[in-house]
């Protein structure tokens, strides 16, 4: 059965923050699906997560448009086309933000989390790094399908801590592993067959720390014909239990129905050592450009 998508996305500011660090990209024509969630002084999360969720649209842009762009690192073993892609423009978000970072000693540390989503044909490419969560909602059932990269989910992992206690820990938000940090990052990346029914929820820990599965689970289900309203009430229900950070939702529906034509592929394959510092020199002088008025 073929499969079409559809999607909707709201983010927030939260009770208690000035200012929205959190970033998204909704692109139906891609398939593409993101939400980053910076982090750093000085709003350098707001760059950060802007330079990610941006880089990652234009480079996943390119890769599924056909043209002239190559690929950054090794293939992922056993993994498509598209999820080459995804994960060479993560590669690439990751370099541009610790290279931008080291240009700006005021935006030194900083990071971002990120999940993002290709739907293609019948089947989900999922990626992430960080504690930026995605969730699946399959009839009446929900469950996460991405692993915290978190201190403590580490203890959960190794029997030092329950989930509970993980949830209520002071150290909860104390993330192994991001975006810009280092030159180099681990991404998570599976891909998964899609039913017609399923709904994705990607959202920053502005909500996950907040709602409950159940909660997320309900709110959904209540307005599973209109996206924009699931999101609202999503948003809405974590606000109300005290947005303690900023909150941002995307939820992402297969239906049963066409799809729109597929858009040819890039070149595929590794960069060699001197294309990969051709491409970063390029993408670095870019966003210095973006972000010299920040």
């Amino acid at each position: 059965m073929r499969l079409r998508y559809v999607a909707a996305a709201k983010t927030d500011v939260g009770q208690k923050r000035q200012g929205n660090e959190d970033r998204f990209c909704l692109d139906p024509a891609l398939g593409l699906y993101v939400v980053a969630d910076g982090m750093g002084g000085h709003a350098a999360g707001e760059v950060a997560s802007r330079l990610a969720v941006e880089t990652i649209h234009e480079w996943m842009g390119k890769y599924l448009s056909g043209a002239d762009a190559v690929t950054a690192g090794p293939a992922a073993p056993a993994g498509s086309a598209e999820a080459n892609f995804l994960l060479s423009s993560i590669r690439l978000a990751n370099r541009i933000i610790f290279d931008s970072a080291k240009d700006r000693p005021e935006y030194a540390g900083m990071g971002t989390t990120v999940v993002a989503v290709l739907a293609r044909g019948d089947r989900f490419v999922l990626a992430h790094v960080g504690d930026s969560r995605i969730y699946r909602i399959r009839r009446d059932d929900i469950s996460q399908i991405s692993r915290d990269h978190s201190f403590v989910q580490e203890q959960v992992d190794s029997g030092m801590m329950s989930a509970t206690e993980a949830h209520q820990s002071q150290y909860r938000h104390m993330i192994t592993r991001a975006l810009g940090l280092k030159e180099s990052v681990d991404v998570d990346l599976t891909e998964q067959p899609a039913c017609p029914g399923d709904v994705l929820l990607l959202c920053s820990d502005g909500l996950s720390d907040l709602l409950d599965d159940e909660d997320m689970l309900a709110a959904v289900r209540a307005h599973v014909d209109n996206l924009d309203e699931a999101c609202r009430a999503l948003v809405d229900r974590a606000n109300s239990k005290g947005g303690d950070d900023n909150i941002t939702v995307l939820v992402v529906q297969a239906q049963a129905g066409d799809e729109a034509e597929p858009v040819r592929h890039g070149r595929t394959g590794a960069t060699d050592a001197a294309e990969a510092l051709g491409v970063f020199a390029r993408l670095r002088r870019a966003w210095k450009d973006t972000i010299g008025g920040s």
